[in-house]
This record gives structure tokens, sequence and C-alpha cells, in this order.
């Protein structure tokens, strides 16, 4: 797969198009995706991805603090890159860029600049200023350019169209086997390991605090969870708590995420560190004693072990 920082000087061969956000690439983006795939070798075409970046939101939106994002770019490159893509052009999204309306956009970027052979555009897809472009916008343009258009169903589940807000309140709400379910992989982490105040050494279960790579990654709602850890090239097994430690902190304590990995004793303090979440164990609880935790952590690795077998 190619990545391409902005279309300047682009060349590509018989270009099948789709354009989106795609945050956590989810199994809708990537049903979308296969079609993309299908239709460029059908034509000998190549097929090609448009993003944005950074994240429209954070241009657009006036508080960002409560923004939070299944993936970052990065990520979203590799899970692309996954779904056979063979271009992915990268346009920074500005303000001005925001006040393009959405057959200039087809105009002078899908036409002009990438030579859009073929476009293809999910169910629920909106463009340009002030989500003015849709399907049957797309239409109108592409008649007028020369290129075909196709719009391609979502795919559902029981619960309806799967989605990136949906797949977000599943997180934050700890329901991770349909968060799981619905992106098809398991829900990921990366960041790097910072010192904590060591009362996980005192408990028997010394623990690596994470600090996340992006600050506006999805952390998922408080509990413990059972996770795969990669450090440098080596995968472990683990259990991860998200929370305010309420058994040995005040209400007002700080959120942190601190892993436990098995059967590991290095100093990684500074390392890079990828947290895989494979399974929810329970609720953060607020225990009566230290001794009562610790055997409860006991129970957790217990458990986790054996989901992680």
């Amino acid at each position: 797969m190619i990545i391409h920082d902005g279309y300047k000087d682009i060349k590509l061969i018989s270009p099948v198009v789709t354009l989106g956000i795609f945050d956590g690439v989810h199994r809708g983006h990537q049903d979308l995706l296969g079609h993309l795939v299908s239709r460029a070798k059908e034509i000998n075409g190549e097929s090609v991805v448009i993003t944005f970046d950074p994240h429209p939101r954070l241009v657009l939106d006036k508080n960002r603090n409560e923004l939070s994002f299944l993936t970052t770019m990065d990520e979203k490159k590799t899970l692309l890159g996954n779904a056979g893509i063979d271009h992915v052009i990268i346009i920074r999204f500005t303000p001005e860029f925001s006040r393009m309306n959405a057959c200039d956009f087809v105009k002078e970027v899908l036409v002009q600049k990438i030579g859009t052979s073929y476009l293809v555009v999910g169910y629920d897809h909106h463009f340009g200023k002030d989500g003015g472009g849709n399907f049957d916008t797309i239409k109108e343009c592409a008649a007028s350019f020369g290129f075909s258009v196709e719009q391609v169903q979502g795919l559902k589940t029981e619960e309806g169209a799967i989605s990136s807000s949906i797949i977000r309140d599943a997180l934050l709400k700890g329901k991770l086997d349909d968060a799981n379910r619905l992106l098809g992989y398991n829900y990921s982490l990366r960041g790097s390991i910072v010192k904590g105040r060591r009362i996980g050494r005192m408990l028997g279960f010394p623990t690596a605090n994470i600090k996340p790579d992006y600050q506006y990654k999805l952390i998922p709602g408080d509990g413990v969870y059972a996770v795969g850890v990669q450090i440098d090239r080596f995968w472990l097994k683990g259990m991860l708590s998200i929370g305010k430690n309420p058994t040995v902190s005040s209400a007002s304590g700080s959120r942190s995420i601190e892993v436990n990995i098995f059967d590991f004793e290095k100093d990684i303090y500074g390392k890079e560190i990828k947290v895989v979440f494979r399974s929810r164990l329970r609720d953060e609880i607020k225990f009566d004693s230290i001794e009562q935790l610790a055997r409860q952590m006991e129970l957790d690795r217990e458990h986790a072990t054996r989901l992680l077998t």
C-alpha cells in the first residue's frame, strides 16, 4: 500500500475511490473496502481511499476535550493496508478546506487531481461544506464529469447498522465483547510506561502505568480487563485496570491505566507498550481493605489466565 500526503502530482491507474474518516475501520468499513477492492480488480484499476487528518471534529468542534476516537492515523493506515487497499491519500483538513462545497470537491479533487474512474460511497455518506454532499449530489456531479458512482449499503447486525459511534459507546460502557465483535478485531491501545505509585508492587502484583500516545485515543470504561501485551517484539499476557483505584485512592483521584504483566519482572520504564483488550473481567470495586483487594487480584489473574490460554 502506498501512502500519499495530499494529492499533488499523484498518478493513478483507473482509480476506484472511496472517501471518509474510517474511525476504527470496523466491519462496516471493511465490507465497503472489500467492495472497493473487488471493483478495482474488475476494471484493472487501483483501489484508493481518501481520508483526512486531523479528524474534522478536531477542527470544527469547539470543545475538543470531550472528543475521543477509536484509531490513531497510524492504526488506521495499518488496518487499511490489511484490507488490501492500493493507495491511501491523506488530505489535511483545515477550516478553509471545510468550506469547499461538494461539487467543487468532486471537480477539483476527485476529477482533476485524482482522475477518479469509479466512486464507491457508504449508505450514509456526506461530505463537503456543512455535509451538503450526499449520494444524490454525487450522482449529479458524476454525470457531469463522466465517472461512475455506486452506493454500498451498510453492514447490519441485529442491533442495526454498524457505526463508529455505536462502537465508541460500547467501549465507554465497558461492553468490550460487543465492541470487538463490531470492530472485527480486538480493540487496542498504545502508550509509554511511566512511573506510578508502586502500590501494585506492595500487593504482590507490580503494575506498569500507561500514558497513551494519542491524546484523543478512546479509553474503555473503568474496570479490569484480560489483555495481550506487546513490548518490543514480544507478546505477553496480563490484566489491566482502568479507573481511580478507589480502595487506595480518594474519590477525586485521577484516572489511571495500569497493567500487571504475568511472569514478567523487567524494568520497562520509558518503553513503548501495546495492550490488546481481549475480555472484560469485572467492574472497578472499592474493597474494605487492601487484603481483600489483593485476594480479588489473585482471582482476576486466574480468570485472565484461563481466558488468555
